[in-house]
């Protein structure tokens, strides 16, 4: 199924440049607002499933925990960091940003949890883990990014406009789903498949708008192909960096197999859904929506197939 998703996205970029949503098509139907409200009601269903209960019983083990978090938060935006000095003020500093917005990501939630219990590796770490990822990166992804967004912190209007976006359709919806959960258990057991199609359908949406205003604005023609090479270069090279790091501090922390397991595979991963989502609370321009799209399809397309095949292998040994 996850494959699927994978051609699907694909699919959404051909349909981009075959039939490429255009403004004047917002009298019939606003994409745009759709996906707005779209947001509001992943990160509503994200609170919803949460069971804090679950997750609250492993904080005991408190060195994985602080592993994984300073990893996809520390870690991954230290490593591109030193390219920053290179890239600044050139044309190669859009591509520098998007990879850092990459590197600044919370982990995925249901693709982590699912790897390692397929990994046969600690579950309820995993649980906790990319439970707990979420939700510091409503802050943690909008520090990181903060002082290299266009207009700095001088741009105080910006800077309001963005915290208001994050609490008004990533905070307040997570809280009213937290709430709301138990009310809607039952509810949200019986429909879980069909929450998780819902939120696939918006980042495909997402991706269908982004690619249809490159397609239209023309885009990809300034792009050269050396700049996409790049770009999967430093994803799959940051993936491997950051995997192998952790497994080496495991040993060192002499870490068992099922915690080594869920932290290389915590760790390692960078969320779509939160990436697609942040991309469009934070304001990124639309002429650079492709180029901050890019990495993150790249790395999530990389992450699932390579950790899939990790995944069983380990599943098999076990």
């Amino acid at each position: 199924m996850k494959n699927a998703f994978l051609w699907l996205l694909l699919l959404m970029v051909f349909f981009g440049w075959l039939i490429p949503y255009r403004e004047d098509y917002n009298a019939y139907f606003d994409l745009g607002a759709f996906i707005d409200w779209g947001i509001v009601i992943i990160f509503l269903l994200y609170g919803l499933k949460l069971n804090l209960t679950e997750v609250l019983k492993d904080i005991r083990n408190w060195r994985l925990h602080v592993l994984v978090q300073v990893a996809t938060f520390v870690i991954f935006p230290l490593l591109v960091l030193p390219f920053y000095k290179l890239a600044e003020g050139s044309d190669l500093y859009v591509l520098w940003l998007s990879i850092y917005f990459l590197a600044c990501l919370p982990s995925t939630v249901s693709s982590s949890v699912v790897m390692v219990s397929i990994a046969r590796g600690n579950v309820p770490s995993a649980i906790f883990n990319a439970s707990v990822s979420g939700l510091i990166g409503i802050l943690a992804t909008p520090l990181l990014m903060r002082p290299f967004m266009e207009g700095g912190s001088s741009n105080e209007v910006d800077q309001m406009a963005i915290v208001q976006q994050l609490l008004l359709k990533v905070l307040l919806p997570i809280v009213l789903g937290l709430l709301l959960n138990p009310l809607c258990k039952k509810l949200i057991a019986k429909y879980g498949k069909l929450i998780g199609k819902f939120d696939r359908l918006i980042i495909l949406l997402i991706v269908y708008e982004s690619f249809s205003l490159a397609f239209v604005n023309k885009v990809f023609s300034s792009v050269p192909l050396v700049m996409f090479v790049v770009i999967a270069i430093a994803v799959v090279g940051l993936f491997f960096i950051v995997y192998y790091l952790l497994q080496w501090v495991c040993a060192k922390l002499s870490f068992n197999r099922e915690d080594t397991i869920t932290t290389t595979f915590c760790g390692s991963k960078k969320s779509l859904v939160h990436g697609s989502l942040f991309m469009m609370v934070l304001g990124v321009p639309d002429d650079n929506k492709v180029l901050f799209l890019l990495p993150i399809m790249l790395y999530h397309s990389f992450q699932l197939f390579y950790v899939s095949f990790l995944a069983n292998k380990l599943g098999t040994k076990a």
